[in-house]
């Protein structure tokens, strides 16, 4: 299906003016601007983890120990998983280009790994498997090329954090002095490879759900010392809270969540903040349920998208507000640097925003 919405190559005129519909593949307007359907032959993968490296790059990663790489606007794919990973479920992949990326594997225990490439997915390297049975990684993050993070849900009552100086070939658990304690029964989400967020060289944002609020952490010196703040999202359930951060620089940024069981109602599953977190806004009018991934659009100062199994919504207006613009399937959403968006979801769908 061709779905409606924005085109980033056309960012400028389409955020002063209404999205368009289009019609299906078959009968598709050139000129209509929305996500479109790039075949991955992987009916059977749900892809969470998503890296888009520009309009021809990008990396997904998903259940089944599935990696795959495009070079060519998805055109074509390249199966690039890593050998005897099938037991695996990959969440989140965070690409540097298109031979250098990092993927992270979920689970209790040894589940829970990292894996680096160097050579476009030809050969992998595991670079920490976790021998921990009480922790859960659930997100990973870089600020640049060498310096990165990842998260576990709580142990003994406080988030867990690893951190890289050398571009995710080595990691080490930071201390959790500086690190707040979590809500009972609060975690992370490892829904769409954004419940860890960094913007700039410092800055890093981890997201919640489950306890009796949902919050957001936040750390200005890579990971060492760490302030909690309610969002105003819902939470005081496994199921809800905030799912997925977004930060256009070190100040403004956009929360989403809701409750992911279909069928559950999300009200207020929005928030938006103009100082790093340290205080967060409830959207005047959120997305109409749940949603799992976003992104900032590039190239834009209050343009986003918002993605969920029911839909995609865009705000012209920095989170204030929400229009629901495409009803696909997608868990996440990625915008690269050159102003190309991916977005990536269940039964092998990955699809490009274009004209």
């Amino acid at each position: 299906m061709v779905s409606f919405g924005l085109c980033a190559a056309a960012l400028a005129a389409a955020l002063a003016a209404p999205a368009r519909a289009d019609a299906t593949r078959t009968e598709a307007r050139p000129a209509a601007a929305g996500w479109r359907l790039k075949d991955t032959g992987r009916s059977d993968v749900r892809f969470r983890g998503l890296a888009a490296v520009g309009r021809h790059a990008a990396w997904v990663a998903g259940s089944r120990g599935t990696v795959l790489r495009t070079g060519d606007g998805g055109r074509s794919w390249r199966n690039v998983s890593p050998p005897g990973a099938q037991d695996l479920e990959f969440r989140d992949v965070e690409a540097f280009d298109g031979r250098r990326a990092v993927v992270l594997a979920i689970g209790e225990g040894e589940a829970s790994r990292i894996l680096r490439t160097d050579d476009g997915g030809a050969t992998w390297t595991e670079s920490f498997r976790n021998n921990d049975p009480r922790a859960f990684y659930d997100c990973v993050t870089f600020f640049d090329s060498r310096n990165g993070l990842a998260m576990s849900d709580p142990v003994d009552g406080k988030y867990r954090i690893l951190s890289t100086g050398d571009g995710g070939r080595s990691w080490t658990v930071l201390p959790d002095a500086g690190m707040p304690a979590a809500q009972p029964g609060e975690a992370g989400f490892a829904a769409s490879g954004q419940c860890l967020v960094s913007a700039g060289p410092r800055d890093v944002w981890l997201a919640t759900g489950g306890g009796a609020t949902g919050r957001v952490l936040h750390s200005a010196d890579r990971g060492l010392t760490w302030t909690a703040t309610e969002t105003g999202i819902p939470a005081d359930d496994p199921a809800r809270g905030v799912f997925a951060l977004a930060f256009r620089d070190r100040r403004h940024g956009i929360a989403v969540g809701g409750d992911y069981r279909a069928g559950e109602p999300s009200p207020h599953a929005a928030a938006r903040t103009g100082d790093g977190g340290g205080t967060w806004r409830q959207s005047a009018a959120p997305p109409p349920a749940y949603r799992s991934g976003v992104s900032w659009l590039p190239r834009t100062r209050s343009g986003a998208l918002a993605v969920g199994p029911t839909g995609t919504d865009l705000t012209r207006d920095g989170g204030r507000t929400w229009r629901t613009i495409d009803t696909g399937s997608y868990d996440t959403v990625d915008c690269a640097r050159d102003a190309a968006c991916w977005a990536s979801g269940e039964k092998g769908r990955v699809a490009r925003l274009e004209r």
